[in-house]
């Protein structure tokens, strides 16, 4: 058993376990943090002077679940004194989401990279965002300057990704133009005019052909919400694995392989690469 906590403001770890645990003592406090009773994002956390961000997650529970119990450390890419890039799995939000559950890559590499699980040291800005069920690329930048820099040049990124669709688009090469507009009541990506539609850009070209699936490789010049699952299925050829817009699978056919952006801090240009998971592979058989 365990209570599970959302941090809707900024403070410290024991200010937020005092007035959320009404009537527990300092003292029983500071024990079961020393216990390893207290989890923040999913990472057992034992500093009472933690720093919590909005968005986090904190859970207490009656007893430590030990050792083995901690989350697989996300992979990192790429690391420098301004960013951090890292392969984040499918099925992990990118950022913190109150009404899709309180895990998410921000706070758990932020966790990840402090010592000790006191997480205080450590700041992280999130440079942009994947679906929750998208593995792949995903940056972070150190400080708030970085990410601001890296945004300002975002129109010149190039972000490449694969896509495992069902059957075989024909042509196997093009361009889908068509304005997308979200409908926030189905929280689908709609195709065509509407008032409230951007613009949106998807460049693709078939890979590999296996039965009754295709892989394809997707370039996007914009970065709308959905693009490339609403684009596809647009086109008839939904990505595998899509419960939004198409049938669900083990996992949705969409990986973000590569983000090549020009430096923040000087010229010449950043490249970041992950390849596909295994079961991603899978999915063509």
């Amino acid at each position: 058993m365990s209570n599970k906590y959302q941090v809707e403001e900024s403070s410290s770890l024991m200010a937020f376990l005092l007035l959320k645990l009404d009537g527990m003592s300092r003292r029983k406090i500071k024990q079961r943090l020393q216990a390893g009773c207290i989890e923040v994002n999913g990472v057992a956390v034992t500093q009472a002077n933690a720093v919590l961000e909005i968005g986090d997650g904190v859970e207490m529970f009656a007893k430590a679940k030990g050792p083995q119990a901690g989350p697989t450390p996300l992979p990192i890419l790429f690391q420098d004194a301004d960013l951090i890039a890292i392969h984040k799995p499918a099925g992990l939000l990118s950022v913190a989401a109150a009404k899709e559950g309180s895990r998410h890559a921000l706070g758990v590499l932020r966790a990840q990279l402090s010592p000790a699980g006191g997480r205080q040291a450590v700041a992280l800005w999130p440079v942009h965002r994947l679906d929750r069920d998208t593995s792949g690329v995903l940056l972070f930048a150190f400080s708030r300057e970085i990410r601001e820099a890296v945004a300002d040049k975002w129109n010149k990124a190039e972000k490449t990704y694969l896509a495992i669709v069902q059957g075989r688009p024909d042509p196997s090469a093009g361009t889908i133009d068509q304005p997308l507009h979200m409908d926030h009541q189905s929280h689908r990506a709609l195709v065509g005019q509407h008032h409230d539609a951007k613009h949106a850009v998807t460049h693709y070209e078939t890979l590999s052909v296996a039965k009754r699936r295709t892989l394809m490789q997707a370039k996007i010049e914009t970065g709308r919400q959905h693009q490339i699952r609403a684009h596809f299925d647009w086109l008839g050829h939904p990505v595998v694995g899509d419960r939004r817009y198409g049938l669900a699978d083990q996992r949705l056919g969409l990986h973000a392989l590569r983000l090549d952006i020009p430096s923040p801090t000087g010229e010449g240009r950043l490249v970041f690469e992950a390849e596909p998971p295994a079961a991603f592979r899978a999915m063509l058989n």
